[in-house]
Formats: structure tokens, sequence, C-alpha cells
């Protein structure tokens, strides 16, 4: 390998059907920093051949005969821990809580299958799933050194110190077992409105809040359109709308919409954060949790903008530090904290 060009990205396809095993290898193989080195029927296969060939990322289905694709996660976990696996399954309830469950047992993503098979939805797969495969599989290695977390400088410029009146949560790639995980610390030791954005689609986002709330004990819905944002309270949004606030009066409500997409995604963090700046100023705190891409960066320079503050998660705890890292380069975030040091954050600042 050339001096300065990196290896390819060595993928294994999991599925029982060999047409979508065909399908998928065919998708990820039009990308050039993509080989596909290994593919299995089952997930007694796949195991087989986790132990004998190198693999960065697995595209596991789900249900499979012999093994399926719950049972064999954690056992390719306990293989091989470095690897990503990405969960492809048709976006039905039942699919939705057990893809959920997957992501809590260590899986890094997932990726609905297109059910309509019109070429609109097999494009948006191929995007997402390409898109997926390339942001996981070229990580940062264990070896190579991540910013150190902690708190950073603000910029004499910004007010800081507000006791927030709301707060706002995003994230996409590897946040929903962070979510659950900051939700639980939580519970409800802070009385301040809580507003979630995380990239999923429609089914997923319903039973997301749902965890969400048994983890937390707050009441947790998907939001809805005019209702009211009051204290004690957690909404998700929706998949398939974006979440914004608006005022009605004196008080602040949802407004739900289905504007253009954002950085691919709808819901998006961007407008959630534009909106809840321009209606909290500097009482907003924001959160931005690990995933791909840009989305919350924006969002984050106008919290600042507007005297509000926001923290990010560190690289060494992100399955993919791209929107807390785009995050963290607009050179306003207040900290750049662990995990598992979130909740404290959230905590101090809310009283």
């Amino acid at each position: 390998m050339p001096a300065g060009i990196a290896p390819p990205i060595r993928v294994m396809v999991v599925d029982d059907s060999a047409m979508a095993r065909g399908l998928i290898v065919q998708m990820l193989e039009r990308e050039g920093s993509i080989t596909v080195v290994a593919r299995a029927a089952n997930g007694e296969a796949a195991l087989a051949e986790l132990r004998r060939t190198a693999i960065d990322v697995v595209i596991l289905d789900l249900e499979m005969p012999v093994m399926d694709g719950m049972t064999a996660l954690p056992l390719m976990l306990a293989t091989w821990p470095d690897v990503r696996i990405i969960v492809a399954s048709t976006i039905s309830q039942r699919n939705a809580r057990i893809s959920l469950q997957a992501l809590q047992n260590g899986a890094a993503d997932y990726v609905p299958k297109p059910e309509s098979g019109t070429l609109t939805s097999a494009t948006e797969f191929e995007r997402e799933l390409v898109s997926k495969v390339i942001a996981l599989g070229r990580r940062p290695r264990d070896d190579r050194p991540a910013p150190a977390s902690g708190f950073i400088p603000s910029r004499p410029a910004r007010v800081t110190g507000h006791r927030p009146a709301a707060i706002a949560i995003g994230g996409s790639t590897g946040a929903p077992p962070v979510l659950i995980k900051l939700m639980t610390e939580l519970g409800d030791s802070i009385s301040q409105p809580i507003l979630i954005t995380q990239h999923m689609p429609a089914t997923f986002t319903a039973i997301l809040a749902e965890q969400i709330g048994r983890a937390s004990g707050r009441p947790t819905a998907e939001a809805q359109n005019g209702e009211p944002i009051l204290p004690g309270r957690c909404y998700v949004a929706p998949g398939g709308w974006h979440m914004t606030v608006r005022r009605e009066g004196a008080a602040p409500v949802i407004a739900l919409n289905q504007g253009p997409p954002e950085h691919y995604c709808r819901p998006a963090v961007d407008p959630m954060l534009r909106s809840a700046s321009a209606v909290y100023g500097n009482r907003l705190a924001v959160v931005i949790l690990t995933g791909m891409g840009l989305d919350g960066s924006e969002g984050c320079r106008v919290t600042a903008q507007a005297g509000g503050r926001f923290i990010v998660q560190d690289q060494a705890t992100s399955a993919v530090w791209g929107m807390p890292g785009a995050a963290a380069k607009t050179g306003l975030a207040e900290a750049i904290l662990p995990a598992c040091q979130i909740a404290n954050w959230l905590r101090e600042i809310a009283r």
C-alpha cells in the first residue's frame, strides 16, 4: 500500500438471502474504498469467518436460520472487540425494537432495508449504508491519540453561567445507548425540559421515546405539533419530521415540519438548535453526542452566539467523532467530555 493511501475497509455481509447478500455486496463494492472480504448466510458461519479473516465492519441481518443476528452479535464482539457491526433490518415495529436492543448490546449502528423496492428507496439505502461503513471503518484506531477531554476556555465575548431554561441533545451513529445511559443517570434530578433529536426513521423514534421514559422515569414521548414545552418532560423528534421550537404567546411550544432534510436527515439537529436558540437565548444548554456528519455544528454556533452554552462528547467514547468533532471545531464549546461525565455537567449547570 503506497504511503498516504488508506487501506480499504474490510467488510463482511451476513444475510440468509443470497439475493440480499449479492445486492449489498454490489452496493459496497461500487465504493472504491470498501472491499467485501467475506459473506455468510447465518450467524454461525459469520463467527467462523470472523475467526479466520481480518474484518473492520460487519453488515448483520437479524432474522436468520441456524443462528440469528441477535445471538451472533455478542459472540462476534467477544471474538473481535474492535469490529463494528451495522444491523440491517426492515422497518417494522418488531424489527425496530430488536434493532434498538442490538444497539444496546453493542451494535454500532443500523440501516433500514428498503421495503418498497423502488429505485428511490434502494438509492437511499445504498447512500446510507456506504456512508456508515466508511464512517465506522475509518474511525481512529486505539493506538492513535485522541483529543484530550476536559474543559476548554470560553471566548471572552461569550456570556456564560446562566441557569438553562431548556436542554437540547442531538446525536446519530452510536448515540442511542449513550442517550439511554445519560437519561438513566439524570433521572428526574433536573427540572428543565429536554429536547432530543436523534437521527432515526419513524417507528424507531417512538420506541426510543418509550425506552428513555422507562430508563429515566421522566414523562417522555414523541413530540406533537403545538404541544407546550413543560418542565420535567422529555420530547423526542419523530422520524420524518424536524422538531423546532416557537413561542405561542409567552409560552414555548413544539413546532414540527417536513421541510427539506438537512445533512440528509429529517429530523436534523440544526433546525432544533436554531429555533430553540431564538426562543431561549442565553438560557439554552446543548449536548452533541456521537454521530457521523456535521449536523449540529451550525446550530451550536448559533447557540453560542445567542449566549447559550454547549458541550460535546469526546472522541475516545464516540463511535464516530463527526458531529461532536465538527461542533468542537467551532471553538465555542464549553467542554469536551467523555460520555460518563455529561450527566454530571448537566446536573451542575441545572442548579
